[in-house]
């Protein structure tokens, strides 16, 4: 089985800067820690997303200990993906 191509630190960087567009800091999101599973938490943002390590869009959420992958975050406003 192939692993899934790693997104390029342009494209990470690129999609940082449209979720901070569409999202400013203290956005109320679904949090889901495990992505793909239906259980989540509600917090809100408490950074702007980020590139972390190269790697992953990330950001910070109040009451999480540590960033947590765009993936992972769902908002919570009418008319959002």
């Amino acid at each position: 089985m192939k692993r899934p191509k790693q997104p390029s630190p342009e494209h990470l960087a690129w999609l940082c800067d449209a979720w901070n567009k569409l999202y400013p800091v203290g956005t109320l999101m679904e949090y889901h820690p495990v992505i793909g599973e239906a259980a989540f938490r509600l917090r809100c943002t408490r950074t702007a997303a980020f590139v972390l390590s190269g790697h992953t869009a990330a950001v910070f959420l109040e009451d999480e200990p540590g960033c947590v992958s765009l993936d992972a975050c769902k908002p919570v406003k009418a008319g959002t993906p």
